[in-house]
């Protein structure tokens, strides 16, 4: 019950927040252009609290899952002569009001992982890691294929890729599909086919590979070999006596075997190469130099934002491969789509784990809830922005019984959509056997 209840508040916040932000850009753009806004609501249905500036009502309602801005003349019904109600204002300027409210959740969510870049984020995170195998697990579809640490991944099904997250993607996004691969191992090209297995309850793929990760120092401890020697905070350990490092788990066995005989490690420092000269401690016959190492990477605020549109960029290319993969019924939209119950569960996670944990599933909230209000579906943003582009190349406005209609039909799809990711959520937390043809 405490979970649930954990849950539930950690993604009453998360959402909270991201909807105020996206109601917000409608109401900020609406009021900048002179229009009637009659109510900015946080929530459907009953109204709990709120109060009134001028002719705009704020408020929090009973219903939590969204909000709305009400335009004055919004309802073709309605529309009076008065110049500042919406459907009388330019269509450019109507376009532009609805483009807000996602706009400012892209803004949310730059800034929101920007913060977890600037306090620091795991390296296999990150989208720029190199597609160079760091681990193949025993008995995993990856070592079944043959692939072994240190290999490099050229090409995925005959295209090239440049990073580890586009193989992440491809084994996330087929399970039980072979994948072919062009892997470089002691520069001799071959030829590898990986099918990652099924992960039964979430339906993704995994093949028990992951990336070469190369671990950064987290504290250097005091009076220790490595302090003498000048390691710092941050520095990321890349090589030993010249022999290229492919793991942590490598380097420490290595500093073990060296107890007493002067090593050079090379470490990286603010994107320089640097050789530090250490000599490993003798404790018992083991080599230890004094650092804490952990797989991580902080950058300033600067990188932080560059980086970040990167990631988010790459997330909003995955979403509409996803949808891709889905249409055309190479992925099952169970193990793609999410409604509230895993999405309340995630929150809860991520808040019990730590600040910057719910900070980054806030941030990928917001993205994807942004691209989800830019697809064409009437009643959505991008569904009346798709409109308003119809009736800007036919030069005058749809019938008002033709926009009804379709806003019918919009509402359908999203109450159709409603009801299919609840009942993913329901079969992927509920046991088998209690849910209508499990």
């Amino acid at each position: 019950m405490i979970d649930i209840a954990g849950n539930a508040l950690a993604f009453m916040i998360a959402l909270g927040i991201i909807i105020f932000v996206h109601e917000a850009g409608h109401l900020i753009v609406a009021k900048a252009f002179g229009m009637k806004v009659l109510a900015f609501s946080l929530g459907f249905g009953k109204r709990l609290f709120g109060f009134r500036r001028g002719e705009t009502e704020y408020k929090v309602a009973l219903i939590p899952l969204g909000g709305y801005v009400q335009l004055g003349g919004e309802d073709p019904s309605e529309v009076s002569d008065d110049p500042r109600e919406f459907l009388n204002r330019p269509r450019w300027q109507r376009v532009l009001v609805f483009l807000a409210g996602p706009a400012m959740n892209v803004i949310l969510a730059i800034l929101l992982i920007a913060i977890v870049f600037m306090a620091g984020i795991e390296i296999s995170a990150l989208p720029n890691n190199p597609p160079i195998v760091g681990t193949v697990i025993e008995g995993s579809p990856g070592e079944e294929a043959g692939l072994l640490p240190g290999d490099e991944i050229l090409s995925l099904s005959g295209k090239k890729i440049s990073r580890w997250d586009e193989i992440q993607f491809a084994i996330l996004t087929s399970p039980e599909t072979a994948i072919r691969m062009l892997v470089e191992r002691d520069g001799d090209e071959r030829q590898v086919v990986l099918t990652p297995s099924r992960v039964p309850k979430y339906e993704f793929g995994d093949a028990g590979i992951f990336p070469k990760m190369l671990p950064r120092v987290s504290e250097v401890l005091v009076d220790s070999p490595a302090e003498a020697a000048g390691f710092a905070t941050g520095d990321q350990m890349r090589a030993l006596n010249g022999r290229p490092l492919l793991s942590g788990e490598e380097f420490v066995s290595l500093i073990e075997k060296n107890a007493g005989q002067e090593v050079v490690v090379e470490v990286l420092r603010d994107d320089r190469p640097i050789d530090l000269l250490v000599t490993p401690r003798d404790e018992g016959g083991v080599g230890r130099i004094g650092v804490r190492l952990g797989y991580f990477q902080k950058f300033g605020p600067a990188r932080a934002l560059v980086e970040s549109v990167r990631f988010n960029m790459q997330i909003t290319r995955q979403t509409f491969m996803v949808l891709g993969k889905i249409l055309s019924g190479q992925l099952a939209a169970k193990s793609a789509l999410s409604g509230p119950i895993e999405i309340a569960a995630l929150s809860g996670a991520a808040a019990r784990s730590g600040l910057k944990d719910l900070i980054r599933l806030m941030g990928l909230l917001s993205i994807s809830i942004a691209i989800l209000n830019l697809l064409p579906i009437p009643v959505l943003d991008g569904g009346q922005i798709f409109i308003l582009a119809i009736e800007s190349t036919r030069r005058r406005d749809l019938s008002f019984k033709v926009k009804e209609r379709i806003n019918q039909v919009g509402t359908l799809m999203i109450i159709a959509l409603m009801v299919m990711v609840l009942y993913f959520d329901l079969s992927k937390n509920i046991p088998a056997g209690l849910l209508p043809g499990s």
